[in-house]
């Protein structure tokens, strides 16, 4: 992940990379955005800044010059999104003292989140920079609730298979599920809720439990819950203790 472990993303995290062969200029700017709060990451030349984007994936806003020796500015965007792995977050944003309206287009064309010209207005820069903050934080926010969605939808699949008789249970717990062997509170449980408090009465952990019978650690946290809102007992130390030896 990124940005210490993702989220949430705050001003003391969140790096931002200065991009210019003009020294002068990545120093001033550099200056003003540290001012601001924010890590900055300074490079005057688009090879060194290519190593520290894939170096340090704390750099969540790429701000860098048009025209530049070796790569121009939309060319290094396209190169960043070309390295960048699979749900990295970031944005970008060029800066340029051309007034060729091509410029722009080539910026947008490219994926640029904005475009200043210069010099740049710092006041302008300040609001983009929040802007640019806030669409990360967006992003981190959207890509938290599709990944929790996911480990919701693969618990529920998990906790519907056991419906499936056709489908066998692996190590499911040797206790006899029949009521009028199981003593209360344990008889209110199903054949996996029993499964589960089991290997809690052994001592397991949420992740040996998920490899012992096959199924997610996110499943397993679902059926502690549901074990121990169904039994009354208060955590797990206790259910251990008043779990009665299998027959």
């Amino acid at each position: 992940m990124s940005f210490s472990t993702l989220f949430p993303v705050g001003i003391n995290t969140l790096r931002i990379m200065i991009v210019d062969d003009e020294p002068i200029i990545v120093e001033e700017l550099a200056e003003f955005i540290e001012a601001l709060g924010y890590q900055v990451t300074p490079c005057h030349n688009t090879r060194d800044a290519l190593q520290a984007f894939q170096q340090d994936e704390d750099i969540g806003i790429v701000l860098s010059d048009m025209h530049m020796p070796g790569l121009t500015g939309v060319q290094l965007v396209g190169e960043l999104a070309r390295l960048a792995r699979p749900g990295r977050l970031y944005e970008t944003a060029i800066f340029t003292g051309s007034t060729d309206k091509q410029d722009v287009i080539l910026a947008l064309r490219a994926g640029v989140s904005d475009y200043y010209q210069k010099p740049v207005n710092l006041q302008e820069l300040q609001a983009g920079v929040q802007r640019l903050h806030d669409r990360v934080e967006q992003k981190v926010r959207e890509q938290q609730i599709r990944q929790q969605i996911q480990d919701l939808a693969a618990s529920l699949n998990d906790m519907h298979s056991e419906l499936i008789p056709t489908m066998p249970v692996k190590n499911v717990a040797q206790m006899s599920t029949s009521a009028d062997t199981i003593p209360e509170p344990f008889d209110k449980l199903s054949r996996r809720q029993l499964a589960v408090a089991q290997l809690i009465a052994k001592g397991m952990t949420n992740y040996q439990i998920s490899c012992e019978l096959g199924i997610t650690e996110n499943t397993v946290k679902l059926y502690v819950s549901q074990i121990l809102r169904l039994t009354r007992v208060h955590n797990r130390t206790q259910l251990a203790l008043c779990y009665p030896s299998s027959g």
